[in-house]
Protein backbone atom coordinates (compact mmCIF):
# COMPACT_ATOMS: atom_id res chain seq x y z
CA UNK A 1 0.00 0.00 0.00
CA UNK A 2 1.51 3.33 -1.40
CA UNK A 3 2.10 6.11 1.47
CA UNK A 4 -0.76 8.61 2.31
CA UNK A 5 1.36 11.67 1.31
CA UNK A 6 0.30 15.34 3.02
CA UNK A 7 -0.73 17.92 0.23
CA UNK A 8 2.01 19.51 -1.27
CA UNK A 9 4.43 17.11 -0.97
CA UNK A 10 5.73 14.70 -3.68
CA UNK A 11 6.45 11.05 -2.96
CA UNK A 12 9.60 9.20 -3.64
CA UNK A 13 11.28 5.69 -3.86
CA UNK A 14 12.58 4.40 -0.46
CA UNK A 15 16.74 4.47 -0.33
CA UNK A 16 18.27 0.78 -0.61
CA UNK A 17 19.85 2.25 3.05
CA UNK A 18 18.08 5.47 4.50
CA UNK A 19 21.22 5.58 6.78
CA UNK A 20 23.74 5.94 4.15
CA UNK A 21 22.19 6.95 0.61
CA UNK A 22 21.14 10.73 1.34
CA UNK A 23 21.57 12.76 -1.54
CA UNK A 24 24.46 14.91 -1.02
CA UNK A 25 23.65 18.41 -0.28
CA UNK A 26 26.21 19.67 -3.28
CA UNK A 27 24.38 18.06 -5.85
CA UNK A 28 21.08 19.34 -5.13
CA UNK A 29 20.92 22.83 -4.16
CA UNK A 30 17.68 24.33 -1.74
CA UNK A 31 15.97 26.06 -4.25
CA UNK A 32 13.57 29.26 -3.03
CA UNK A 33 10.04 28.84 -2.73
CA UNK A 34 8.03 31.79 -3.66
CA UNK A 35 4.70 32.26 -2.73
CA UNK A 36 2.13 35.22 -3.75
CA UNK A 37 -0.12 36.80 -2.03
CA UNK A 38 -2.01 34.39 -0.28
CA UNK A 39 -5.92 34.47 -1.15
CA UNK A 40 -8.05 35.55 1.70
CA UNK A 41 -11.13 33.12 0.56
CA UNK A 42 -10.44 31.02 3.31
CA UNK A 43 -9.65 33.59 5.92
CA UNK A 44 -6.21 34.11 5.49
CA UNK A 45 -4.64 37.75 4.95
CA UNK A 46 -3.29 38.61 1.60
CA UNK A 47 0.55 38.86 2.25
CA UNK A 48 3.48 38.07 0.13
CA UNK A 49 6.18 35.64 1.62
CA UNK A 50 9.20 33.54 0.41
CA UNK A 51 10.96 30.54 1.96
CA UNK A 52 15.15 30.46 1.56
CA UNK A 53 17.25 28.61 3.63
CA UNK A 54 18.45 30.56 6.88
CA UNK A 55 21.60 32.23 7.18
CA UNK A 56 23.81 32.74 9.65
CA UNK A 57 22.70 36.86 9.39
CA UNK A 58 19.28 35.50 10.19
CA UNK A 59 20.11 34.04 14.03
CA UNK A 60 19.11 37.08 15.41
CA UNK A 61 16.11 37.88 14.18
CA UNK A 62 14.94 33.94 14.32
CA UNK A 63 16.35 33.96 18.20
CA UNK A 64 14.29 37.37 18.97
CA UNK A 65 11.27 35.93 16.82
CA UNK A 66 11.04 32.45 19.14
CA UNK A 67 11.27 34.62 22.17
CA UNK A 68 8.29 36.80 20.88
CA UNK A 69 6.56 33.04 20.17
CA UNK A 70 7.51 31.08 22.69
CA UNK A 71 8.65 32.53 25.59
CA UNK A 72 11.49 31.84 27.54
CA UNK A 73 10.21 28.37 28.66
CA UNK A 74 11.08 27.24 25.20
CA UNK A 75 14.88 26.40 25.97
CA UNK A 76 12.83 24.04 29.21
CA UNK A 77 12.11 21.54 26.20
CA UNK A 78 12.80 18.03 26.02
CA UNK A 79 13.39 18.68 22.36
CA UNK A 80 15.99 20.89 23.38
CA UNK A 81 18.01 18.30 25.19
CA UNK A 82 18.26 17.39 21.21
CA UNK A 83 19.34 20.44 19.93
CA UNK A 84 21.40 21.87 22.15
CA UNK A 85 25.22 21.63 20.47
CA UNK A 86 24.14 20.46 17.45
CA UNK A 87 23.77 22.04 13.86
CA UNK A 88 20.34 21.15 12.42
CA UNK A 89 20.67 18.66 9.67
CA UNK A 90 21.90 19.95 6.47
CA UNK A 91 19.99 21.76 4.15
CA UNK A 92 16.79 21.83 6.72
CA UNK A 93 17.23 25.04 8.43
CA UNK A 94 14.49 27.13 6.77
CA UNK A 95 12.81 31.11 6.68
CA UNK A 96 9.85 32.56 5.79
CA UNK A 97 10.39 36.44 5.16
CA UNK A 98 8.02 38.91 4.14
CA UNK A 99 8.68 41.18 1.06
CA UNK A 100 11.12 43.71 2.89
CA UNK A 101 13.05 40.37 3.25
CA UNK A 102 12.40 40.55 7.49
CA UNK A 103 12.67 36.74 9.37
CA UNK A 104 8.39 36.30 10.05
CA UNK A 105 8.67 32.20 10.44
CA UNK A 106 10.96 29.54 11.21
CA UNK A 107 11.55 26.39 11.45
CA UNK A 108 14.61 23.53 11.70
CA UNK A 109 14.81 19.80 11.34
CA UNK A 110 17.30 18.24 13.54
CA UNK A 111 18.99 14.96 12.79
CA UNK A 112 18.56 11.96 15.51
CA UNK A 113 18.53 7.98 15.72
CA UNK A 114 15.38 6.19 17.19
CA UNK A 115 16.97 4.05 20.34
CA UNK A 116 20.66 2.72 20.84
CA UNK A 117 22.06 1.77 17.41
CA UNK A 118 18.61 2.60 16.22
CA UNK A 119 17.29 4.15 13.05
CA UNK A 120 17.70 7.75 11.53
CA UNK A 121 15.44 10.15 11.46
CA UNK A 122 14.81 13.90 11.84
CA UNK A 123 13.09 15.92 14.76
CA UNK A 124 11.13 19.26 13.82
CA UNK A 125 11.23 22.11 15.36
CA UNK A 126 10.61 24.61 16.62
CA UNK A 127 8.10 26.14 14.02
CA UNK A 128 7.02 29.67 14.54
CA UNK A 129 5.59 32.57 12.79
CA UNK A 130 5.80 36.06 14.07
CA UNK A 131 2.87 36.60 16.54
CA UNK A 132 1.69 39.69 14.97
CA UNK A 133 0.94 37.35 11.94
CA UNK A 134 -2.30 35.91 11.98
CA UNK A 135 -3.97 33.49 9.61
CA UNK A 136 -1.47 34.16 6.48
CA UNK A 137 -0.45 29.99 6.12
CA UNK A 138 3.35 31.04 6.73
CA UNK A 139 3.49 28.12 9.11
CA UNK A 140 1.45 25.71 6.70
CA UNK A 141 4.14 26.30 3.83
CA UNK A 142 7.30 26.31 6.01
CA UNK A 143 5.92 22.64 7.01
CA UNK A 144 4.93 21.53 3.50
CA UNK A 145 8.50 22.93 2.08
CA UNK A 146 10.15 21.23 5.07
CA UNK A 147 8.19 18.17 4.27
CA UNK A 148 8.98 17.91 0.84
CA UNK A 149 12.87 19.12 1.26
CA UNK A 150 13.63 16.41 3.60
CA UNK A 151 11.88 13.99 0.95
CA UNK A 152 13.96 15.53 -1.19
CA UNK A 153 17.40 15.14 0.62
CA UNK A 154 16.44 11.30 1.48
CA UNK A 155 15.47 11.06 4.77
CA UNK A 156 13.02 8.48 5.56
CA UNK A 157 11.31 9.78 8.61
CA UNK A 158 9.92 12.83 10.77
CA UNK A 159 9.06 13.27 14.54
CA UNK A 160 8.08 16.09 16.26
CA UNK A 161 6.44 16.74 19.69
CA UNK A 162 2.85 19.06 19.46
CA UNK A 163 -0.57 19.25 19.09
CA UNK A 164 -1.85 16.41 16.81
CA UNK A 165 -5.01 18.48 15.56
CA UNK A 166 -2.66 20.54 13.99
CA UNK A 167 0.15 18.49 12.32
CA UNK A 168 -2.27 15.57 11.15
CA UNK A 169 -3.14 17.61 8.57
CA UNK A 170 0.71 17.42 6.96
CA UNK A 171 0.19 13.90 7.39
CA UNK A 172 1.73 13.02 11.31
CA UNK A 173 0.47 10.99 13.66
CA UNK A 174 1.25 8.97 17.51
CA UNK A 175 0.36 5.54 15.53
CA UNK A 176 4.13 4.59 14.89
CA UNK A 177 5.66 6.40 18.04
CA UNK A 178 4.31 4.04 21.10
CA UNK A 179 7.55 2.81 21.34
CA UNK A 180 9.49 5.29 21.45
CA UNK A 181 9.75 8.42 24.21
CA UNK A 182 11.50 11.84 24.21
CA UNK A 183 14.95 12.30 26.85
CA UNK A 184 13.36 14.00 29.11
CA UNK A 185 9.72 15.24 30.00
CA UNK A 186 6.70 14.99 27.44
CA UNK A 187 3.18 14.38 26.73
CA UNK A 188 3.26 10.59 24.80
CA UNK A 189 0.34 11.53 23.01
CA UNK A 190 1.82 14.99 21.38
CA UNK A 191 5.06 12.71 20.21
CA UNK A 192 4.40 12.34 16.41
CA UNK A 193 6.09 10.71 12.82
CA UNK A 194 5.57 11.07 9.62
CA UNK A 195 7.10 8.24 7.61
CA UNK A 196 8.28 9.66 4.13
CA UNK A 197 9.26 5.90 3.28
CA UNK A 198 6.41 3.44 4.14
CA UNK A 199 6.91 1.53 6.84
CA UNK A 200 10.42 2.64 8.07
CA UNK A 201 9.14 3.03 11.52
CA UNK A 202 7.59 -0.55 11.87
CA UNK A 203 9.31 -1.79 15.22
CA UNK A 204 10.93 1.57 16.29
CA UNK A 205 11.33 1.39 19.68
CA UNK A 206 13.95 3.68 22.10
CA UNK A 207 14.54 6.70 23.33
CA UNK A 208 15.37 9.26 21.09
CA UNK A 209 19.08 10.43 20.74
CA UNK A 210 21.03 13.20 19.48
CA UNK A 211 22.87 12.75 16.28
CA UNK A 212 23.44 15.83 14.29
CA UNK A 213 26.67 17.60 13.40
CA UNK A 214 28.22 19.03 16.72
CA UNK A 215 28.33 23.12 17.02
CA UNK A 216 32.04 24.57 17.79
CA UNK A 217 32.28 26.06 21.69
CA UNK A 218 31.83 30.10 20.55
CA UNK A 219 28.43 29.19 18.21
CA UNK A 220 26.74 27.34 21.21
CA UNK A 221 25.26 30.16 22.64
CA UNK A 222 23.72 30.96 18.58
CA UNK A 223 22.04 27.13 18.57
CA UNK A 224 18.57 27.52 20.21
Amino acid sequence: MATKWPEGVVSREAPKSFAHDRVSRQDVPTPSVAFGDISPSRGEIARSFVITAETAADVPAREALLDRAMGPKRRRKSSEKLRRGRRPSEGLALVARDASGAVTGTVRLWDVVLGEGGRSALLLGPLAVDPTIKNAGIGSALMRHAIAEAARLGHAAILLVGDAPYYQRFGFSAEKTGSLAMPGPYERHRLLALELVEGVLAGAQGTLKAAGRKLKAQRLLLAA
